[in-house]
């Protein structure tokens, strides 16, 4: 089983985060004695999913997500981490649009503001539309995120300062790497909105597992679903290694195991 290994410094903080400040499981109603079993997996608690979306890569993930939703959980294959690391957290969304230069108008700071309100443990999901010419994160940003504990940030644009990310240990995916800065180019529009990353969707509230390979996004109701499959993803291939090994064929081990 291929399983993430790179770990940002801030990774231990966010992942005690997130479990602290925003796992909250909702009950499940009680069932009479006469009810049938249901066959809906439990909704696992923000520390059971932690642990899961930690232990499993994000091949793994994304491979969980096809067979939960019948659809694409994988955002395109230039969204790549500006250096080394892991990250995992709910999803809070932001949308820019480019500004006309003869726009006088004042426009909320929703990208700040979500900066700033976005609870720990949490992943900025950015979007600069038409934006990969156009740095969405930089070393201020960086430091409010890391500061505040936020758990990474996923752009649809570009990121600056990448020297001064590492050093400041914030984990930022973006599609590209240029100077230039989103001031006088960019307007925030609207945060807490769906949004298309990376050409899949992004809810607040979704979750985010990113490693060096991708990122991966888990809508909030197949939670419950994609968890439980990776449980048994991870049965079945700690069971298929030994035999891989012992055999010296992959073949014998699907055969026995079924795991494609």
């Amino acid at each position: 089983m291929s399983r993430g290994k790179g770990m940002s410094s801030v990774w231990p903080v966010s992942v005690w985060l997130a479990a602290a400040l925003l796992g909250v499981v909702v009950a499940t109603p009680a069932r009479s004695q006469q009810a049938a079993p249901s066959s809906t997996p439990a909704a696992p608690s923000t520390s059971e999913a932690l642990e899961w979306f930690t232990k499993s890569s994000t091949g793994n993930v994304a491979d969980a997500v096809d067979e939960a939703t019948g659809g694409r959980g994988f955002m395109s294959q230039d969204m790549k981490p500006v250096f080394k690391a892991k990250t995992i957290g709910p999803a809070v969304t932001v949308l820019l649009r480019r500004a006309l230069r003869t726009d006088k108008r004042e426009w909320p700071n929703l990208q700040i503001q979500t900066l700033d309100e976005a609870p720990p443990g949490s992943v900025i999901v950015e979007v600069l539309e038409d934006g990969l010419d156009t740095a969405g994160i930089g070393n201020l940003m960086a430091t409010t995120a890391k500061v505040r504990g936020l758990a990474g940030m996923v752009i649809d644009g570009g990121a600056r300062d990448v020297e001064e990310l590492e050093e400041i240990g914030f984990p930022v995916w973006s599609r590209s790497q240029i100077p230039a800065t989103s001031v006088g180019r960019y307007v925030p529009v609207a945060k807490d909105v769906p949004v298309t990353c990376g050409g899949v969707l992004v809810r607040t509230g979704d979750w985010i597992v990113a490693d060096r390979t991708g990122v991966v996004v888990v809508p909030k109701e197949s939670l419950p679903r994609v968890v439980e499959l990776l449980r048994q993803y991870d049965d079945k291939e700690t069971k298929m290694l030994p035999l891989i090994k012992e055999t010296k064929s992959m073949g014998k081990a699907l055969a026995k195991f079924n795991r494609y």
